[in-house]
């Protein structure tokens, strides 16, 4: 996505789609031509994500670029100067509900602003507050990975280990990327109910040794 920029005019950029679909590739490929255009960019991650590094965006693919962390959307607005023109903000989703506002007021006060994250949570839901951005956004870019069963265009995030907590951090071995067929949003509770009864099997064995 590469736009006309014209003086004194912001924007809201939102690229989504699921884990493994190249969000934050494209996010770093659009902050890095406007680092090469040498425009002033600040570049946010939430402080919740450490999986690859605490101080930069870390894609899949294991491109990086270097980052700053916020834990809400008012102390990353409080962090970006005054000169800035561009923000580049990942994984949108785990941002608190402000973060739509975060991005109007900013817009607003003539920056580019890039959001990067999941539109649908591991139940194929819509993934909170990207929904909101998307609805206020100029410009949308939806991503696709490859369905890791068959092969098909996959718009959805399988989680695969036995647990239903909304906000999972994980990568491979955690998380697949699955098309509409393939994708089971009933995995994690099943799986979670396997691992209950292996556990109480596990504990009903010992007690029977025990008793031995």
């Amino acid at each position: 996505m590469d736009v006309v920029r014209t003086p004194a005019a912001g924007w809201i950029e939102v690229i989504v789609g699921s884990m493994f679909s190249g969000k934050s590739e494209e996010l770093i490929r659009r902050l890095r031509r406007a680092q090469i255009a040498r425009q002033r960019v600040q570049i946010f991650k939430p402080a919740v994500d450490t999986r690859f590094a605490d101080d930069h965006i870390v894609s899949h693919s294991e491109l990086r670029i270097p980052s700053d962390s916020a834990a809400t959307a008012a102390e990353l607005l409080a962090k970006v100067r005054t000169d800035t023109e561009v923000i580049g903000i990942d994984e949108g989703q785990f941002f608190d509900a402000e973060l739509p506002v975060a991005a109007t007021v900013l817009a607003g006060r003539g920056m580019r602003v890039i959001v990067a994250g999941l539109d649908q949570d591991y139940l194929g839901k819509p993934f909170e507050p990207m929904p909101q951005l998307l609805a206020i956004a100029e410009y949308i870019t939806k991503t696709r990975a490859i369905c890791m069963v068959c092969g098909n265009p996959a718009n959805h995030t399988q989680r695969l280990v036995g647990n239903r907590a909304r906000v999972l951090l994980g990568a491979s071995g955690t998380y697949e990327a699955r098309c509409r067929r393939c994708f089971d949003p009933t995995l994690a509770e099943t799986e979670e109910q396997k691992q209950k009864d292996a556990a109480a099997r596990a504990s009903a064995e010992g007690a029977g040794t025990e008793r031995r």
